[in-house]
């Protein structure tokens, strides 16, 4: 079901349901994740996800140090892609971190951005993430029926040898184009869009989920929030450009800035919550209103990461709860 729309700003009651994450980049001491994840958890975050950019600590090597710290928050990837891990090895992955976080696991897919420079092909991804879907989902189920896919297959009689989540795993999948968040729409319980803070974007998502889809919008980027909002905006600006890259064109709403062109202060606000915590809240409650069902904060989380993630638990959640 869609959210509603509102047309002024919401009381606290009206923000019943909507969940807050945490998203870590793969580029700090694995020694460190499990910390964090903790301290995640003890400041009152749903989710912690681990991003799967190319170059970067993998996902779920991430993910099985934050769930094993933790005990409440649901732990995923976001995302995982079939043209570096074969669905197979996904299911395994995913039935280990399920395994380890005694089923607070999610699955998390999308088409991968950066693997034309690896020279990694993605043909036909609409085929490539909903056969991998399937195939990830039968092998968790425990159904050894066999599957013949266009992309991706099972013979007969295969199944994994060890043992398999008690659950269906939810499912989200990131993406940004028409047709992919349309299948989204289709067989995903969430859909991210991850680099964007931008409010207008919102309604262009859940139009494209397709009428009646009840799949729930997630919406993440680089954030940086601390008092000196001068200084956590220029870190902000820095981390963004990676990304920007990507995903600055695939905005709709938004006239794409230069390739090489310092971001302007109103493109830093719709790819990135940056400045004081005041401001990143205000930032939170327009994606709120406008039909964002989580929002998750990406690193750096602050000039200092741990500092960072207390400003965001201890002064900016409280405004929703």
């Amino acid at each position: 079901m869609s959210r509603p729309q509102f047309r002024g700003p919401r009381e606290i009651d009206d923000f019943a349901g909507i969940e807050f994450g945490v998203g870590l980049q793969g580029d700090r001491d694995i020694s460190e994740y499990a910390a964090l994840g903790r301290l995640a958890e003890e400041l009152g975050f749903d989710v912690v996800t681990a991003f799967g950019d190319a170059g970067y600590l993998p996902p779920l090597a991430v993910l099985m140090h934050v769930a094993a710290a933790t005990s409440q928050v649901r732990v995923g990837p976001s995302c995982l892609n079939p043209y570096t891990t074969h669905p197979v090895e996904i299911a395994s992955q995913m039935a280990a971190l399920d395994a380890v976080s005694k089923g607070r696991s999610y699955l998390g897919l999308a088409r991968g951005a950066w693997l034309d420079r690896l020279g990694v092909a993605q043909p036909r991804p609409l085929r490539a993430l909903r056969e991998a879907a399937v195939v990830v989902d039968k092998l968790l189920s425990g159904d050894d029926g066999g599957y013949s896919g266009e992309m991706f297959s099972l013979e007969p009689g295969f199944r994994l040898r060890h043992s398999r989540p008690k659950r269906k795993l939810p499912l989200l999948i990131g993406a940004w184009g028409p047709r992919t968040v349309a299948l989204a729409g289709e067989i995903a319980d969430e859909l991210k869009v991850g680099g964007s803070a931008n409010p207008d974007l919102v309604p262009v998502i859940r139009e494209r989920l397709g009428k009646g889809s009840a799949t729930r919008i997630v919406m993440g980027a680089v954030t940086v929030v601390d008092d000196d909002g001068r200084a956590a905006r220029e870190k902000a600006r820095a981390a963004v450009a990676m990304y920007y890259e990507v995903v600055g064109k695939l905005d709709p709403t938004l006239d794409v800035q230069p390739s090489g062109v310092p971001l302007s202060d109103e493109l830093l606000d719709r790819f990135a919550f940056a400045g004081t915590p005041k401001s990143v809240a205000r930032r939170v409650r327009e994606l709120f209103d406008a039909g964002a069902s989580r929002i998750e904060f990406g690193a750096p989380f602050g000039l200092d990461a741990a500092e960072g993630l207390k400003r965001l638990g201890r002064e900016v959640l409280p405004e929703f709860r």
